[in-house]
């Protein structure tokens, strides 16, 4: 069985800790049996690359590392901020995430 975490791919969140404290971006993965994610333009890195097919002159590229999830919080969709979330069952009947803050359903 899999870990229910609060954030999912394709979700924007705000960074809470570290390096990239205050910086918003994309989810573009979650990785679970790490509980870690890559989010967009959040955690740089440079990487020292060989010449491949995708990069044929090589050298330094820099990519978004996995960042903890437990430094990450949701942005909430009606004012912006960060906020908690929390789960109720919705009107089809399944569990819906909703944003502690503003009463909000999250998509």
């Amino acid at each position: 069985m899999q870990k229910k975490l609060h954030i999912k791919k394709g979700d924007t969140v705000v960074v809470t800790a570290g390096n990239s404290k205050g910086r918003q971006g994309k989810v573009l993965e979650v990785i679970r049996d790490k509980d870690r994610a890559i989010v967009e333009g959040v955690n740089m890195v440079k990487k020292h690359t060989k010449p491949n097919a995708e990069n044929p002159q090589g050298g330094i590229v820099e990519k978004e590392a996995p960042i903890h999830i437990s430094n990450l919080m949701l942005v909430d969709p009606k004012s912006g901020s960060r906020t908690r979330i929390g789960r109720k069952l919705g009107d089809n009947g399944k569990l819906v995430r909703y944003s502690k803050k503003s009463g909000e359903e999250i998509k």
